[in-house]
């Protein structure tokens, strides 16, 4: 019964058209209120030790390191290097519009970032090259989702933080998955392109891909400072957030000078709001999962799972659905905050890794991201294509039926997210 009333008014909230984040919290309040003896003061202090983990620094640094890095220029180099790698093949600007959005995936933790950074400069010079809009548009949508499963992600932070997993684990387990699901992107642009016979660009010389690699590198040694450092134990995820942010600052301000001081207040100023709104998200949905575990509705849930016979298989067919259903409607950060403390306790009790179903939710978000009505990339696509979303979905239709295959196999072969974090130790 609280199970229901619980859920049935998040709903209602939400279908008001109200913030997830106000939703979850009214939802809270309005139980706590008139449905439990639980003292408001026990409700306090969950709520400042729920969010006074060390874990949740890391999502204000990452955001900020996204920020000057998106300003920065060096997602500009990054196409240019991608573009001489790959440019002479098939949709060559395309293909490298995938490459170029894994490598600023791996150095920025925010798929809308990485639509912006790659998007705004890729799609003009993709038109220009003869590319139809859509293609171009479809390319840049999907791909920009590789920003939340190549470390560094926000996601996977998220995820962490609500079901006390490792985060330096989670992000091993993104390399692997994140490398393969850019290779279906590739594949799924290269055959396109070479079905339709879209232009390919000259061959560039070994001169040529040096000196835009030289160009790109500072960007792309964060990779290095991030991912070596925290497997090295130089310092934990969240102090690589805080390494990357000073270290994005440095190289936008005083290395490729794409940026004045003078603007770094405001890039500053940008990323404290967006800290804010995932931050009071954090807060609602800590109070929300404090209420779901005293009423024991997971537990209850994985009980009743248990007593029907349900395998590992049907339920996490069943996660699937269910979550691909919510990011039709709902944001990553939201997503994760309501739906890992329900079906982490389930998953737990069947057998399933704890870091295999990160990886399985965060591949769910992606694709979430890419399918209308909320999907947040296809808004920031429609922005920068000026596009309407009935037109960015039909064009992103291909990308999307690769991305779900990739979803069946990260599901049902664990070994693709679970090999490299074994093979480093971490896990």
């Amino acid at each position: 019964m609280s199970a229901l009333v619980i859920f049935g008014l998040l709903l209602i909230l939400m279908l008001t058209g109200m913030p997830v984040s106000i939703a979850l919290g009214l939802t809270v309040l309005t139980f706590l209120f008139t449905m439990t003896e639980v003292p408001i003061e026990a409700v306090a202090l969950k709520l400042f030790t729920g969010i006074e983990k060390f874990e949740i620094m890391a999502i204000p640094f990452f955001i900020l390191a996204g920020n000057f890095l998106t300003h920065g220029g060096v997602a500009k180099r990054m196409i240019n290097f991608a573009s001489s790698m790959v440019g002479h093949w098939f949709g060559g600007l395309g293909l490298a519009g995938v490459v170029a959005c894994a490598l600023f995936a791996a150095v920025s933790g925010s798929s809308p970032a990485t639509v912006v950074a790659i998007g705004s400069i890729l799609l003009p010079a993709m038109l220009k090259a003869g590319f139809p809009k859509e293609f171009g548009a479809g390319v840049v949508t999907t791909s920009g989702g590789l920003g939340i499963l190549i470390p560094p992600s926000i996601v996977m932070v998220m995820y962490a933080v609500a079901t006390n997993s490792s985060i330096g684990a989670l992000f091993m387990a993104g390399v692997i998955p994140g490398i393969l699901l850019a290779g279906f992107l590739g594949f799924t642009t290269w055959y396109r392109a070479k079905k339709f016979n879209y232009p390919r660009q000259p061959k560039a010389s070994l001169s040529v891909r040096l000196k835009t690699f030289k160009d790109s590198v500072w960007g792309l040694l964060l990779i290095v400072v991030v991912m070596g450092g925290i497997y090295t134990g130089i310092f934990t995820p969240t102090e690589a957030a805080a390494m990357s942010a000073v270290y994005a600052f440095v190289i936008a301000v005083f290395v490729y000078k794409d940026m004045t001081l003078k603007d770094v207040p405001r890039v500053l100023l940008n990323s404290a709001s967006m800290s804010a709104m995932l931050l009071y998200i954090i807060t609602n949905a800590v109070m929300f999962s404090f209420i779901l575990t005293n009423e024991s509705i997971p537990q209850s849930l994985a009980d009743w799972m248990t007593a029907q016979g349900m395998g590992a298989i049907i339920f996490l067919l069943a996660v699937n659905i269910l979550l691909l259903m919510a990011g039709n409607f709902m944001e990553p950060s939201s997503i994760v905050l309501i739906f890992a403390p329900i079906l982490f306790p389930m998953a737990m009790k069947l057998g399933i890794d704890p870091i295999h179903f990160g990886i399985i939710m965060v591949v769910n978000m992606e694709i979430g991201m890419c399918t209308p009505p909320v999907g947040l990339n296809l808004y920031v696509a429609s922005g920068i294509t000026k596009m309407g979303i009935t037109q960015l979905t039909v064009a992103v239709w291909p990308w999307l039926i690769s991305m779900l295959v990739f979803l069946v196999l990260i599901t049902y072969v664990p070994a693709i997210s679970l090999w490299f974090p074994k093979l480093l130790g971490v896990m």
